[in-house]
């Protein structure tokens, strides 16, 4: 069993080492909006949500040197808007709400969802897109509809949700890696 779950890894790794070329380009495009006073959101359920946090804990401290924060923020994190979104207009609302409240035109939000039709964050990615703020997608095996969506989007094909989030979070690590070689940061 274990020597399945890293074979169907090491399987999805391989996979996915062809979006770099992606990820290159997201770097670049997220030095315009930092560099213009802009900030990156990004939403999740679960597991999804660790690996959002990840990314934006990454951006405001540091991935390998240090360099200035970047403004990044988890839109889950906030415990109590989140409840209170909740309870006032429902779990759908929860990300799109503060997607509304948080997004300026030239944001950008990444929207991360194993299995790529969570409404919640399907609601936040077109909020999103109605206010001006690019949404970049990390999605489970294609088609889905989050996938679909997004202005731009990485579905990693894997047969489990635990190897989607495990290659999520090497797809995080590796934007960050290409943000700070973007931003001219020692790597």
């Amino acid at each position: 069993m274990i020597e399945e779950h890293f074979a169907a890894l090491q399987t999805a790794a391989r996979q996915a080492s062809g979006a770099a070329p992606v990820l290159s380009r997201w770097a670049a495009h997220l030095t315009t909006v930092f560099d213009g006073g802009g900030r990156l959101l990004a939403c999740g359920n679960g597991g999804s949500a660790a690996e959002a946090q990840h990314l934006t804990g990454e951006l405001v401290g540091r991935f390998r040197h240090d360099r200035h924060p970047l403004s990044a923020i988890a839109l889950h994190a906030d415990t109590s808007a989140t409840t209170a979104i909740v309870n006032d207009y429902g779990e759908e609302e929860v990300f799109a709400r503060q997607v509304r409240a948080h997004g300026r035109p030239r944001d950008v939000l990444v929207a991360l969802s194993t299995s790529g039709s969570s409404r919640n964050v399907l609601a936040a990615a077109k909020a999103a897109q109605e206010i001006g703020v690019t949404v970049w997608a990390l999605t489970g095996p294609p088609p889905n509809e989050l996938a679909a969506t997004a202005d731009d989007a990485i579905a990693v094909e894997a047969p489990t949700v635990a190897t989607v989030q495990e290659i999520h979070l090497a797809l995080v690590h590796g934007l960050c890696l290409a943000l700070d070689t973007a931003l001219g940061v020692r790597t």
